[in-house]
Order: structure tokens, then C-alpha cells, then sequence
């Protein structure tokens, strides 16, 4: 196993967390997240809301993407840590199921990493290119 894979460093764990979910490993995702993470998607997003647990968050949000998205991608471009805090800078890719028109958006993800383990995440992104990809 290397270090990357069982590094607790917050850039690390956050890493792991984007292949896991770009893998469709939804087990691999549940493990880097806390027991009473804190998951919040945007307001304006269509999952829009803050989910708890490991399960919560991949049933809620993961599963349901995966269900109205194809090739639903994070592509995590830049990563800002400072301590506990890791920011990154990236982008959605993806072709909506009903409409068959594909976004590619720019996002920024804070997470917070304690322990090894993802205990809050926020989501900031321009939910109208999301929605205009929705729209027939």
C-alpha cells in the first residue's frame, strides 16, 4: 500500500475522496468520511441540502447523480490547504440523462479534515449552468 493511501494529511484524504468518487467506489468514498460528517450542496443545486453520515451522503447525493448524470466528474484542478482546511478549485463535467446536454462548470469545495476523516463539506457553484444543462 503506498503512503498516499494511508496518509491522514488533509490534501491526501481529500485527494482519495475525488478518485473513490471519479471510480464510482462508493465504499472507498464512505471511508474517507466521518461518522457525523457534514455535507452541504448549494443552495440552487438540484441535491441542495446538508446531509449526515457516510451512507447519507453517497445515497443522497452520489447515487442520485450517478442516476440523472452521466459521466458525472469532479475534476479537482487545485488544491489550497491551510491546516485543517482544504479548498479546491475544480470543475463538473457530465451529460444530463433526460436532456442530453453536457456541462462543464467551474466549482470550488471547501472541506474541513480532522483525523483522517472528512468532517464537513461545502459546495460553491454556478447552479445555473447546471440548471440551463436540465432545461429541455
Amino acid at each position: 500500500m503506498t503512503e498516499f493511501a494511508v496518509s491522514t494529511a488533509p490534501a491526501d484524504v481529500v485527494r482519495r475522496q475525488y478518485l473513490a468518487s471519479a471510480a464510482g467506489d462508493l465504499e472507498a468514498l464512505r471511508a474517507t468520511l466521518a461518522p457525523d460528517v457534514e455535507w452541504t450542496e448549494m443552495a440552487g443545486f438540484p441535491l441542495a441540502g446538508t446531509y449526515r453520515t457516510p451512507d447519507g451522503v453517497t445515497s443522497n447525493v452520489m447515487e442520485k447523480l450517478g442516476r440523472d448524470w452521466d459521466g458525472w466528474t469532479a475534476h479537482d484542478d487545485n488544491y489550497v490547504v491551510d491546516g485543517e482546511n482544504v479548498v479546491v478549485l475544480a470543475r463538473y463535467t457530465a451529460v444530463n440523462k433526460a436532456t442530453s446536454k453536457p456541462i462543464d462548470v467551474r466549482v470550488a469545495h471547501h472541506f474541513v479534515v480532522r483525523g483522517g476523516l472528512i468532517v464537513r463539506f461545502e459546495q460553491f457553484v454556478d447552479t445555473a449552468l447546471v440548471h440551463e444543462a436540465m432545461t429541455p
